[in-house]
């Protein structure tokens, strides 16, 4: 029995090396090497300081940026330390109570815009720290400021409405 607790005890250590150091450098070495960009966090860099993250949402409520999807994270927006979704079901008062007052932000930021809210601009995604939006909210038919700079109602693909099923991707 003494043998097999040996045994048992010198293949825990080995594989514990092997799978916790050995085969993680190896993989973070490659990583460094092939893809030296992604491998640091894809950082966007602002004379010579990191700002942010390409893969990681920033939270925007002034009429003159982009906004990008909430996130649901704690103790504040886009913590990418506490990366989690909300897990609540599309019937949950709560949610609907959210999308509304998300829906109603949008509205008060750009008055003029009466096109269904894409539904990427009030509801977070699986992680809450997504950047990424649907061509609706990017172009076309979204609420994302009220300059001049977007006041094209088309895509230069020359189409308003890139959803298959309006309805079930825009909020009124």
């Amino acid at each position: 029995m003494l043998a097999q607790c040996r045994i048992a005890i010198i293949a825990l250590a080995l594989f514990t090396v092997l799978t916790g150091i050995v085969y993680p450098a190896f993989v973070t070495a490659i990583a460094q090497v092939a893809f030296p960009h992604q491998a640091n966090g894809s950082l966007i860099l602002q004379d010579g300081k990191p700002v942010g993250s390409e893969l990681i949402g920033q939270p925007f409520d002034d009429p003159r940026y982009f906004w990008g999807r909430p996130s649901t994270t704690t103790p504040f927006p886009d913590n990418a330390g506490a990366s989690t979704g909300s897990n609540l079901s599309p019937t949950n008062p709560s949610l609907i109570q959210a999308v509304q007052g998300r829906v109603d932000a949008l509205r008060a930021a750009d008055p003029g815009n009466l096109a269904p809210v894409p539904v990427d601009l009030v509801t977070a995604s699986g992680s809450g720290l997504d950047p990424h939006i649907s061509p609706a909210a990017g172009s076309g038919s979204r609420i994302l400021t009220s300059s001049d700079a977007f006041s094209t109602s088309t895509s230069k693909h020359g189409s308003s409405d890139f959803s298959e099923n309006p309805g079930s991707t825009c909020f009124s």
